[in-house]
């Protein structure tokens, strides 16, 4: 540590090293916070997490009973030992609240005025933080499994949302209705993702083993689906060809810098794929147990060097180095399977929700 400081204060060394390092540093000494609480709201169990990338101080909860809660994060106290209290809630007694689990949440991403909802009841909802009332209610046919925002558009307002239904939906903020389906996927989607590279590029999950990329822009829609192997449909039987997975894809996610998508299925892999050319890295991460029948939240690491995956693991969370393929090590802790965890990068630090619990790991 004092070499990397002595360097970069000698101008020997890029200043972004040391934070890499730093931050790598703590990833890898990840341990069970003994003096970080956060407080019980949930009943049920929790499904889904998202901490806004403002200032990183909210983080937004939603669970089976359709209950969300944001909590902030900040230790006001100055004090070692503290509880992250929760600030409100979308409780069973609001007018509005979701007749069924949440299944995803997220913050607006560019400020914290905002954040969007969806659930098993069939709807996609934006809430104003401030009133805790929606905003816009958009209504499916299907039960909805994910949704995303684009962390990087600015030219559009589009949600993507995954449905029972095979066609992906596209919802405009601006106009307050759906602009248009995107249409290829034989069975319903689980988990849909807005490349953080470029604005118009769109990921999807299906339970029909395929993973597609979009471009919004187009006629057609979709640029390619990727292949587990890489065209070589000699070797391949012709039921797998052009699918990432030998069965239900359920959990996608971009690196940070959008080279790469991770991407992990009910056949026990994970994928790590180049999202410009839709090649199959061959990374091996060995057996990912998946036993989830709806998407799986997991997350990826930020300004480390190597960057980790952290992949909920039965009870436990897997983490492992994105581009080897090392599975580094297991946080234990919970009770409970574990659904859905988030990366908070300004501390190196997670949060954790179990499936079936409504416990906290910081």
């Amino acid at each position: 540590m004092l070499g990397f400081i002595a360097a970069r204060q000698a101008g020997l060394d890029d200043p972004a090293r040391l934070r890499r390092a730093e931050a790598t540093r703590r990833v890898l000494s990840l341990e069970l916070n003994k003096d970080r609480d956060v407080e019980r709201i949930h009943g049920s169990a929790i499904n889904t997490l998202d901490i806004e990338p403002v200032e990183g101080r909210y983080m937004l909860s939603g669970g089976s009973d359709g209950v969300i809660v944001l909590y902030d994060l900040e230790n006001f106290s100055r004090k070692p030992c503290y509880t992250c209290k929760a600030i409100c809630s979308v409780g069973r007694s609001h007018p509005d609240v979701h007749r069924f689990s949440v299944e995803t949440v997220q913050w607006y991403p560019h400020d914290t005025g905002m954040f969007t909802s969806s659930s098993f009841d069939k709807t996609l909802k934006i809430w104003d933080t401030n009133t805790l009332q929606p905003a816009e209610v958009f209504h499916f046919e299907g039960t909805v499994y994910s949704h995303h925002m684009s962390p990087v558009a600015t030219k559009h307002c589009l949600i993507a949302v995954g449905t029972k239904s095979p066609k992906v939906q596209l919802c405009d903020l601006k106009s307050g209705s759906c602009s248009h389906i995107l249409q290829g996927h034989r069975q319903e989607v689980l988990a849909v993702s807005w490349s953080p590279r470029h604005e118009y590029i769109l990921a999807t999950a299906s339970a029909d083993g395929r993973v597609k990329l979009w471009d919004v822009r187009r006629a057609s829609g979709c640029l390619t689906t990727l292949d587990q192997h890489n065209g070589e449909k000699s070797k391949a039987s012709s039921e797998a060809a052009n699918t990432a997975h030998n069965g239900r894809v359920n959990g996608l996610c971009y690196t940070n810098d959008g080279l790469h998508l991770l991407t992990i299925g009910t056949d026990d892999r994970m994928r790590l794929w180049n999202s410009s050319t839709g090649e199959n890295t061959l990374v091996n991460y060995g057996k990912v147990c998946n036993e989830s029948r709806k998407g799986l939240k997991f997350a990826i690491s930020c300004g480390c060097n190597p960057e980790f995956a952290f992949v909920p693991y039965g009870s436990t969370i897997a983490v492992y180095t994105i581009f080897s393929g090392e599975l580094i090590t297991m946080l234990r802790g919970h009770y409970n399977t574990v659904d859905c965890c988030v990366f908070q990068p300004n501390f190196q630090a997670e949060a954790f929700e179990m499936e079936r619990s409504s416990e906290y790991l910081f």
